[in-house]
């Protein structure tokens, strides 16, 4: 063998050994762990929802009034109209395949009673006979959901994934204060024109049962976020709605003076899901 070919052998030799040192003392190599993201794939998400509630069920808030000597007669509201149809929520949750999510929520709405009753008595002494008294009444309250709710999403068909939904939990209700203004009402007799003053009645706070039943549809807007439009209906219990005066309560009255039959709200929502992990 000539010089020179001894020579390029014991290069490459060289090269190969010092190649196999530089290896040994290098860290081993750290690899990011492999992801797969289908759909909104699996994870935490976070959301928050804008709702309008289309109509009302048609419950009917009650009162009683009561007599010294503890005679109690209860009237119910004959006619009764919510306001304010918008809620607001937020909440988070989490996608356990690609047909299971769940996530709790808090929703808030706040509405106004504009309701009518009537009786059958007189208003006061000075009336003629064959009229009667009638009363408008006049309130607000303020109401805070908790919610967990299950969903069963049903595949998705180019972005679009249609899904069911049921949810339960608590909402705390408080009502502000609930005028009652009489007023009389003719019939086989005349009506003299008295004014009758406004009695205020101080609301009461109460926590009730709330479930509700969801359908829509969500949209993937990114891999990440997606855009959800659906129908909810939501049933809050009845419980306290206010008080009995100072008055009657000095007479011996107790309990709440006024109750409200609950709220059935059905309600076009629209918002947005975004994963977080």
């Amino acid at each position: 063998m000539s010089r020179h070919s001894v020579s390029a052998v014991l290069l490459a030799l060289g090269l190969t050994l010092a190649g196999h040192a530089a290896a040994t003392d290098l860290p081993p190599p750290v690899y990011a762990p492999e992801t797969s993201i289908d759909g909104f794939g699996q994870g935490w998400y976070i959301r928050g929802d804008l709702g309008y509630t289309g109509w009302t069920g048609d419950e009917a808030p009650s009162y009683r009034t009561f007599a010294n000597g503890g005679a109690v007669t209860t009237r119910t509201f004959d006619q009764s109209r919510f306001d304010k149809d918008v809620s607001y929520g937020a909440g988070a949750g989490y996608q356990f395949n690609d047909l299971i999510r769940a996530d709790a929520t808090v929703d808030i709405f706040n509405s106004n009673i504009d309701g009518h009753s009537f009786s059958n008595g007189i208003c006061a002494t000075g009336q003629g006979a064959g009229t009667t008294c009638g009363f408008n009444h006049k309130g607000d309250f303020r109401a805070i959901g908790v919610m967990g709710n299950l969903y069963a999403d049903l595949g998705t068909f180019a972005g679009f994934t249609p899904y069911l939904g049921g949810g339960a939990g608590v909402s705390n209700v408080q009502w502000g204060s609930v005028t009652s203004s009489p007023y009389c009402m003719a019939g086989s007799g005349t009506c003299n024109g008295t004014a009758y003053a406004t009695t205020t009645y101080k609301g009461m706070e109460s926590w009730r049962f709330t479930y509700a039943l969801m359908a829509g549809v969500s949209y993937d807007i990114t891999p990440s976020v997606k855009f959800d439009l659906g129908y909810r209906y939501s049933n809050t219990a009845g419980g306290d709605m206010y008080e009995y005066t100072a008055a009657e309560k000095l007479a011996g009255a107790s309990g709440p003076k006024g109750t409200d039959d609950g709220f059935s709200r059905h309600e076009i929502r629209a918002g947005f899901r975004l994963n977080t992990w």
